[in-house]
């Protein structure tokens, strides 16, 4: 199943790629993080052109994990409130080495809290 194979990437990697909406062509380097199965990212930059944005308009994207790419869609989780403590956990224990500390406890501010997304592979 498509959606073992990219969980199983996510928890066993820092970094996956990511391209936001049907317009872009390149894919970016995110953190993302699974609780129960599903898969979180939350925005670092909060500008305005950033996937996150990309994909409030435009809900289609992928993700790469490895060589294998996965279409996605994304959208704000309607139990982001009740799941929030848990991203946060999954946060702070994937990425709570050297360097990544500083961002892993910047991640789970509120301003960061509220860039969450949440992203379905498409099967």
């Amino acid at each position: 199943m498509n959606k073992n194979r990219a969980l199983d990437y996510i928890n066993s990697h820092n970094l996956t790629e990511i391209k936001a909406g049907s317009h872009r062509s390149t894919f970016l380097e995110i953190w993302m993080v699974t609780v129960n199965d599903r898969i979180f990212a939350r925005s670092w930059g909060l500008a305005e052109k950033s996937w996150y944005h990309t994909f409030l308009e435009d809900p289609e994207g992928q993700i790469r994990c490895g060589e294998e790419i996965f279409n996605i869609k994304a959208f704000v989780p309607d139990d982001l409130k009740e799941l929030t403590s848990d991203i946060n956990r999954a946060y702070l224990t994937k990425y709570n080495t050297g360097p990544n500390l500083k961002y892993s406890k910047g991640i789970i501010e509120q301003k960061h809290v509220e860039k969450t997304m949440e992203f379905i592979i498409c099967e």
